[in-house]
C-alpha cells in the first residue's frame, strides 16, 4: 500500500514512530509501543516484536498490551512450521493462516496462546536478519491480504531504530575501549610492576565486558598455565595452577599461538580443578588471547562468562590489550614503547571524539591523515575511497613536506601498488620498494622519494568502501604499522557508516514530510469540491423549499430559515478549517501571501518584514509556513503578547524566518508542543529550529531553511 492510500490513523502512528526514532528512544521502549501501534492500527488481538539469536532460537522482545500473556525474554526454538521459521529460511514476509495442525516448540506455544492464524515482516539491519514483527489473531478466518505490506513501514522504522542503536552503542563501546587502553598504557609508561599492571588490566577488561578476567602465564616446563592477576570478581587466588585439558581455550591458544574461544563446554563428567571451578561458577563461555613477548609466547589474557555466550570480537578486542601486557613484561624499550602507545591512544581517542561527536566525513578525513602521518612519523598519510571502475579518489592527504597525491584527484590503481593489493584481498598491505613500479601510482610515489608504504582497507558493512596510507622517505616503515593503521581505519569506518545511517534516516523523515503535506492536500480538495459543495446545494434547496411554504405556515418557514442560516455558517466554518489544512494562498500566490494572510487574521497585530521576491521550493515554503502559524497560534493562546514581528529574509542558500513577540516568554518545548513537530519538518529538510524565551521577556522562534530543502550530505 502507498504512503497516498494508506489511512490517516496509520500514517500518523508511523510518524509518531518516526519522531521516536528521531528522538533516539531506547529500541527496548520503541519495540512497547510500535507492537501497541500495530496491534491498533491494524486490529489486530496481538502484535509481538522478536528477535533471532545465533543459537538459531528466536526471543519475545516486546508485545502489545492488548495479546495474551507472554513473558519477554521467552526462547523458542524453531523446530517445527511456523511465520518465524519460514522469515527466516527466506528473509521474507511470511504467513500461516490456521495453526492447528502444525507440531513443535513454538507453533505448540502459539496454540495454547490461543493464536489461530499470524502474518510476520522480517526486521532487516544493516544487511544482516535481526528479528521480526509478527501479528496475529484467534479467529479462524485469514488475517486480511495486505497485512505484510502494512507491516513493512513499522519494520524499516524498528530497523532504523536498531541501527542507530548499535552506531551509538558501538560508538560508546568504542570510546570506554580507548579510555581503558589510555589508562593501561599510562600504567605501562610509568613503569608499574607487571604484577599491578595484571590486575589492573584484569579489571578494565571486566569492566569493557562484565564477566570475569585474567591474565594467566604458560609454565615452561609442562603445559599448564597459572594465573598471573585476575579481576576483582574472580575469586581464584593469584599463582593457582591448571593442567591444560579438552575445553580450556588457553591450552588452543598455546597449541595455536592464535586468540580461541570456547562455548557451551560439558564440564558434568570433566576431571580437574579446572572443570571444577567450571561446575562451580557455571561456566559457559571463555575466550583466550595470546600474550607475545619478544617473539615468545608467554601466556594469554582471559574472559569467562557465566550468563551468555561472549561477543565474536572478543578475541580481537582483548589483543589490544594483550599488546600492552607484553610491553609491561618485556619492558625492553619500556619509556620510548610507551610513549609511543600512549602517543597512539590519545590520537585514536582524538579521532573517536571526533567520530562520537558526529563531525563531518570530509573534517574526519583530514584529521585522520595528520593523526597517522604525525604519529607514524611518516613522510605523508593519505585516504583514498574506492570507485567503481577500479579507480581511487584521495579524500584526504597530509605531508610534512609536498603533497604528491592531492585531494580530490582519481587515480587508476592496476598495478604495483598499496591500493591494487588492498582492494584485491581486503588485507594490509605494505611496499618496501617502488623500484620497478610502471602504474601511475607507483611512479608518483618513487619520484616523491617514497621508499615503503603501509595501506589498510577501510571496510564499512562488509564493504571496502577504502583504505589509509602511510608511506615513508627513509626506509621501511617499522614492523606493527599494519596494525596501528588498523585502529584509524575502524574508526573511519565506524564514521562512515552512521554518516549513512544518518542520511538514510533523514530521507525516511522527508518521505514521511512529504507524504504529510501530500495528506493535507488531498483532504483540502475533498472538503473543498465535495462537502463543502454538498452544503452549499443544501442551502440553496433549503431557500428554495423555503420560499414555496405558504405564508401561513410560520412555524415551518422560521426552522427552514435558521436552517439555511446555520448551513450557511457552516459553510464559512468549513473554509476557515480548509484554510487551516493547506491554505490556497500558499499555493497560489506564495510565501509572502501567505503569511500577510495569517498576519490580517491573527488577533494581536503582527508587523511583516518580508525581504524576499519570487517563488521558493515548495518544500521550503510549506515548512516555513507551518512555522509561522504555529508560532502565532503559540503567541495568541499563551504569550499574553501585545506585538508580533515575522520577518522573512533570503540568504545564498537559505531561508531565515524570525517569529518574535513581546509576552511573558517561558515557553519550554520540551513539556510538549506543536513546535516538537515542526522541529522534526524543519530537521527532515536539512534545516534547524531555535526557540529562545527567557521568562517575561517573550518568545523567538528562529528557522533556517535550506533552498535546496531535501538534499542529503555526501560522504566525500
Amino acid at each position: 500500500m502507498s504512503e497516498g492510500l494508506r489511512p490517516d490513523d496509520e500514517l500518523r502512528a508511523l510518524r509518531r514512530l518516526a519522531t521516536l526514532v528521531a528522538e533516539g528512544v531506547p529500541p527496548q521502549r520503541l519495540f512497547a509501543v510500535v507492537a501497541d501501534e500495530v496491534a491498533r492500527v491494524l486490529e489486530v488481538p496481538t502484535a509481538t516484536v522478536l528477535r533471532y539469536e545465533s543459537d538459531g532460537t528466536v526471543t519475545s522482545c516486546a508485545r502489545s498490551e492488548t495479546g495474551p500473556p507472554l513473558e519477554l525474554g521467552t526462547r523458542f526454538a524453531l523446530d517445527g512450521p511456523s511465520v518465524l521459521g519460514r522469515i527466516r529460511s527466506t528473509w521474507k514476509p511470511a504467513r500461516i493462516d490456521d495453526y492447528s495442525t502444525r507440531t513443535g516448540e513454538l507453533p505448540n506455544a502459539v496454540r495454547v496462546g490461543g493464536v489461530r492464524s499470524a502474518v510476520g515482516t522480517p526486521i532487516i539491519v544493516s544487511g544482516r536478519l535481526w528479528g521480526a514483527i509478527v501479528v496475529s489473531s484467534p479467529r479462524t478466518e485469514p488475517l486480511p491480504e495486505g497485512t505484510e505490506a502494512r507491516l513493512e513501514d513499522f519494520t524499516q522504522l524498528l530497523a532504523t531504530a536498531i541501527a542507530n542503536a548499535e552506531s551509538h552503542a558501538a560508538l560508546e563501546r568504542l570510546a570506554d575501549e580507548q579510555a581503558a587502553l589510555r589508562r593501561v598504557a599510562t600504567l605501562v609508561a610509568q613503569g608499574v610492576p607487571p604484577a599491578e599492571i595484571f590486575a589492573a588490566v584484569s579489571d578494565e577488561v571486566d569492566g569493557l565486558f562484565d564477566c570475569g578476567a585474567g591474565v594467566a602465564r604458560f609454565e615452561d616446563d609442562v603445559p599448564a598455565s597459572v594465573f598471573a592477576g585476575v579481576s576483582k570478581r574472580i575469586t581464584v587466588p593469584i599463582g593457582t595452577r591448571f593442567e591444560f585439558q579438552r575445553g580450556m581455550a588457553s591450552a588452543e591458544v598455546y597449541r595455536t599461538h592464535q586468540s580461541a574461544r570456547v562455548d557451551g563446554n560439558d564440564w558434568s563428567t570433566a576431571d580437574g580443578a579446572l572443570a571444577t571451578t567450571a561446575r562451580r561458577v557455571g561456566l559457559v563461555s571463555s575466550v583466550a588471547s595470546p600474550i607475545v613477548v619478544d617473539g615468545r609466547l608467554w601466556g594469554t589474557m582471559n574472559l569467562w562468562s557465566t550468563d551468555v555466550l561472549l561477543p565474536r570480537d572478543t578475541g580481537d578486542r582483548l589483543e589490544k590489550f594483550t599488546e600492552l601486557v607484553a610491553t609491561a613484561i618485556a619492558n625492553a624499550e619500556s619509556h620510548e614503547a610507551a610513549r609511543v602507545l600512549a602517543d597512539e591512544q590519545a590520537a585514536l581517542r582524538r579521532v573517536a571524539t571526533l567520530v562520537a561527536h558526529g563531525g563531518s566525513p570530509p573534517d574526519l578525513f583530514e584529521v585522520v591523515a595528520e593523526e597517522v602521518g604525525r604519529l607514524l612519523s611518516a613522510g605523508s598519510a593519505t585516504m583514498g575511497r574506492f570507485e567503481p571502475d577500479d579507480s581511487v579518489t584521495i579524500v584526504a592527504a597530509w605531508s610534512a613536506t609536498e603533497v604528491a597525491f592531492p585531494v580530490g584527484v582519481r587515480w587508476r590503481i592496476e598495478g604495483t601498488n598499496i591500493a591494487w593489493r588492498v582492494l584485491q584481498t581486503g588485507r594490509a598491505a605494505r611496499l618496501d620498494d617502488f623500484f620497478a613500479a610502471t602504474d601511475p601510482i607507483g611512479v608518483a610515489a618513487r619520484e616523491a622519494g617514497y621508499e615503503s608504504a603501509v595501506g589498510s582497507p577501510i571496510v564499512v558493512k562488509g564493504h571496502i568502501w577504502g583504505l589509509v596510507t602511510a608511506t615513508s622517505s627513509e626506509g621501511p616503515l617499522p614492523p606493527g604499522t599494519e596494525a596501528r593503521l588498523a585502529s584509524f581505519t575502524e574508526l573511519v569506518a565506524t564514521a562512515i557508516a552512521n554518516a549513512e545511517s544518518s542520511s538514510e534516516l533523514a530521507a525516511s523523515r522527508r518521505r514521511i514530510v512529504a507524504a504529510s503535506d501530500e495528506a493535507r492536500r488531498r483532504i483540502e480538495r475533498n472538503l473543498h469540491d465535495g462537502t463543502q459543495q454538498r452544503l452549499v446545494s443544501l442551502a440553496v434547496a433549503v431557500r428554495a423549499t423555503e420560499a414555496d411554504v405558504p405564508s401561513d405556515l410560520h412555524g415551518i418557514r422560521s426552522e427552514l430559515t435558521q436552517i439555511a442560516t446555520e448551513l450557511g455558517d457552516a459553510v464559512v466554518e468549513l473554509q476557515e478549517i480548509t484554510r487551516g489544512i493547506h491554505p490556497a494562498s500558499l499555493e497560489q500566490s506564495g510565501l509572502g501571501a501567505a503569511l500577510r494572510t495569517l498576519g490580517r487574521r491573527s488577533p494581536i497585530p503582527v508587523v511583516l518584514d518580508i525581504a524576499i521576491e519570487g517563488r521558493l521550493p515548495e518544500p521550503t515554503e510549506v515548512a516555513a509556513y507551518y512555522v509561522a502559524s504555529e508560532a502565532l497560534a503559540n503567541a495568541v493562546k499563551h504569550a499574553d503578547s501585545t506585538r508580533i514581528e515575522v520577518s522573512l529574509a533570503r540568504h545564498h542558500d537559505s531561508v531565515t524566518m524570525s517569529i518574535r513577540d513581546n509576552g511573558i516568554g517561558g515557553a519550554d518545548t520540551a513539556r510538549g508542543s506543536g513546535l516538537v513537530g515542526l522541529t522534526d519538518r524543519v530537521e527532515a529538510l536539512g534545516g534547524s529550529l531555535e526557540v529562545r524565551s527567557p521568562s517575561g521577556h517573550g518568545t523567538q522562534i528562529t528557522a533556517v531553511l535550506p533552498l535546496d530543502a531535501g538534499s542529503g550530505a555526501a560522504l566525500d
